[in-house]
């Protein structure tokens, strides 16, 4: 196990707040989170070390890695996909001001967003750590996708865009991974990181079995104050906030059936429209947040 003694984001070693959280989608595992007096970062205090981890995803519920399709709420999953690729590709080109260019996607899974880019005109690049799901990116966007030790071979201020979609929360070395992005980054380029948001307002109602605590695959559990204080410090500052509308309906399912025992989309369906509501007025109670990133001037 890696053991914290002191903040990942700032080594503040005032921690306080202990809860325990149990891995619900693989091992049964219960993981200890703990929240930073210093910065306020909410972190997994006992995570599986980077070499011991990968176990920990070995799953058919681990989605992302399978672009399954055989259940009800995988083709769900899929087809919400689908509409959220086309929106943060529009997203991505309206922030940039840009149609093509160079785009580099760090935890590419399967190579969904890659393939909607390059098809889209852009030259893309990918970084994704599982073998299973590099070798179905590879075949779809038929590009060299790239393992995490190969990062430090691209060029510095080479990329316009450079996108996190879920990844950062699951990151065993942020300052490699953040002085990575910073050095790769055109000046005048936007880095696109979405995590879920440990200020939610599901994540208030469900506790315990809020299923975007994800441990231990979720190394930590950011929100919008603990993320900003986090990218300050490597010389990137959040330019914009902006909330994840399907999410909460994803979370939701998911988190009363880890509280009940038992997939029920009519329990979970008031508490995710509340959150999607909610989430129109006061983004930063949404279940997760894009942060549109640029170097600090």
């Amino acid at each position: 196990m890696q053991l914290h003694p002191c903040c990942p984001s700032c080594s503040s070693n005032e921690l306080k707040h202990p809860i325990e959280i149990k891995d619900h989608s693989v091992s049964g595992e219960v993981f200890t989170l703990i929240t930073c007096s210093g910065c306020g970062l909410l972190f997994t205090l006992n995570a599986p070390a980077a070499h011991e981890i990968s176990r920990y995803y070995q799953s058919d519920a681990y989605i992302s890695h399978t672009d399954g399709n055989a259940t009800l709420f995988e083709k769900v999953y899929q087809l919400v996909r689908r509409f959220t690729l086309s929106s943060k590709k529009q997203l991505v080109e309206r922030r940039v001001l840009l149609k093509k260019g160079f785009l580099l996607d760090i935890g590419c899974g399967t190579g969904a967003f890659l393939f909607t880019m390059k098809t889209a005109g852009w030259e893309v690049c990918g970084m994704e750590p599982d073998e299973g799901a590099r070798a179905k990116a590879s075949e779809l966007t038929q590009t060299n996708i790239l393992e995490l030790d190969q990062l430090a071979a691209i060029p510095s201020t080479s990329m316009d865009v450079i996108s996190l979609w879920h990844v950062l929360e699951h990151v065993h070395d942020l300052p490699s991974m953040l002085n990575t992005i910073k050095r790769v980054l055109k000046h005048s380029g936007k880095v696109f990181i979405a995590v879920p948001n440990a200020n939610a307002y599901d994540a208030g109602w469900y506790g315990t079995h809020w299923a975007a605590y994800d441990v231990p695959r979720h190394l930590y559990h950011f929100t919008p104050d603990s993320i900003s204080k986090l990218l300050k410090q490597y010389g990137l500052t959040v330019v914009d906030e902006l909330p994840m509308h399907f999410d909460p309906f994803y979370v939701c399912m998911l988190s009363e059936k880890y509280r009940s025992g038992s997939m029920n989309i009519f329990r979970s369906l008031p508490l995710a429209l509340a959150s999607f509501a909610l989430s129109l007025f006061h983004k930063r109670k949404a279940s997760s947040l894009i942060y549109v990133v640029a170097h600090e001037s």
